[in-house]
């Protein structure tokens, strides 16, 4: 069968009407799916076809049965997790990706990728003032970026204690402590867990999930071994900051290895307004974030960033007699990601980037930061509505008195589907947690949303 070109001309028009639809259908529609998973399923999961069926169709059958069972994730109305939009020039820079269709492990086999992601990590170092000679790898998300960060960290520290870890494996081998805050993100325990490290042991933190530093202090002069410490840009809940150049001095003058998960706090070393907030992150020896946070690239972008190229190439690269390495410059992408297939995810990086510029990007990310403070105001003012955590950053908790008010406030709001906020536990109480992460939510839409949560505990307390 020889490919035409023509064959696809079709398919590709359809799904180009489609997404147009999709995107002029974000700013308006309810932010829940209006199906479920098992819904959906009586459309897609029918007997395989026999025979053929024409592409156009099933772009078609595609875009028409998926459409209710799809969160607008996208809409600025949309607050869950921490998940951002889509920068028109991210998302156009997405679709030449899958295009080209390209394997960007290899350098020698595709040197645009190559080049381009490159020069993203290039920008990525200068906008968050990370050293310049640090790698840059593109994984699938945070969770995968703070493995790489650890890997190379465990890595590190078993070289220092004398152990080959690539010939002896960890069977055996000094046992490596972790340090970390009680209030980490669990994607650091998924990637220990990963790693085969264990579970870590928890330190004290303050009343915003701030990491203490005379817990710290009191760890490390008890260990005696190998240490990992991980410190967090932008805490889950409040979006404070671990402190950073005094920790990361201590952990550095016991021989640890310390990783920063910024997934996406990291971002706002972008900012001069955050510069002492984040003063000494640069002093770290790997950080993790992701860019379809922040930053707005489509799914999915994790970005892992570690100062020793030595170390995370010795740890992820491989060397075979059938393919052509670089020998020469910055390594190849497949040396500083766990996976030697995969797409060209740093290229949406590149065109969001090129697009903002320096300013640009700046201000979106303070522009995040100012819309969660406007939420913050707004919610306040309402009667019955407590705002629970300093507003540093980008994360807005709310309770309403009780829990079980709380929760009633929280199911309302999901159900009236005019926003999308996610229920949550922080400090002992349950919450109504906000995450300001969409490059478009804009004064529309903070009146909207502060008006949604006044209907919503209206509808709770009298239900």
């Amino acid at each position: 069968m020889a490919a035409n070109p023509d064959d696809y001309r079709s398919p590709l028009d359809r799904a180009h009407q489609h997404t147009t639809e999709w995107l002029r259908s974000v700013p308006t529609r309810q932010i829940r799916p209006q199906k479920t998973a098992d819904e959906i399923a009586e459309h897609f999961s029918v007997p395989l076809p026999d025979g053929p069926t024409d592409p156009t169709a099933v772009i078609d059958e595609l875009a028409t049965f998926a459409e209710p069972g799809l969160m607008a994730m996208p809409s600025g109305r949309f607050y869950g997790w921490v998940i951002g939009g889509t920068l028109p020039a991210a998302l156009a820079s997405d679709w030449l990706v899958s295009a080209w269709d390209q394997n960007s492990a290899l350098r020698y086999a595709s040197p645009s990728t190559a080049a381009l992601e490159q020069a993203a990590g290039d920008w990525l170092l200068e906008l968050l003032g990370l050293p310049s000679g640090c790698d840059v790898g593109f994984t699938t998300g945070a969770t995968m970026a703070n493995f790489v960060g650890l890997a190379a960290g465990r890595k590190a520290v078993l070289d220092a204690a004398g152990w080959n870890l690539d010939r002896d494996g960890l069977s055996g081998s000094p046992r490596i402590t972790v340090l970390v805050g009680e209030e980490r993100h669990a994607s650091l325990d998924l990637a220990l867990r990963y790693l085969g490290l264990g579970t870590p042991t928890p330190l004290a933190v303050d009343n915003q999930g701030r990491l203490s530093e005379a817990a710290l202090a009191n760890a490390l002069d008890r260990v005696d071994g190998p240490v990992l410490v991980c410190l967090q840009a932008g805490n889950l809940h409040s979006g404070a900051f671990d402190p950073m150049r005094d920790t990361i001095r201590r952990a550095h003058e016991h021989g640890a290895w310390v990783h920063v998960d910024g997934a996406f706090g990291l971002w706002a070393a972008a900012s001069p307004r955050y510069r002492d907030a984040l003063d000494g992150i640069d002093t770290a020896d790997s950080w993790a974030t992701d860019a379809h946070k922040t930053l707005n690239v489509p799914y999915d972008c994790g970005i892992a960033v570690v100062a020793r190229p030595d170390v995370l190439r010795s740890t992820f690269g491989v060397h075979t007699d059938y393919l052509i390495h670089d020998d020469h410059g910055p390594g190849d992408p497949w040396e500083k990601v766990p996976e030697l297939s995969r797409r060209a995810r740093g290229v949406p990086v590149w065109a969001a980037l090129r697009s903002l510029g320096r300013s640009g990007a700046v201000e979106l990310v303070e522009r995040l930061a100012d819309t969660a403070s406007a939420l913050a105001a707004g919610l306040r003012a309402i009667p019955g509505v407590e705002v629970l955590n300093d507003v540093v950053f980008t994360q807005v908790c709310l309770a309403f008195g009780t829990d079980e008010l709380t929760r009633r406030v929280t199911q309302q709001v999901i159900s009236d589907g005019t926003v999308w906020m996610s229920g949550s536990h922080w400090q002992g109480r349950d919450i109504l947690r906000i995450s300001v992460s969409n490059w478009s939510t804009d004064p529309d839409d903070i009146r909207a949303s502060i008006e949604a949560v006044r209907h919503a505990l209206e509808v709770a307390q009298t239900a």
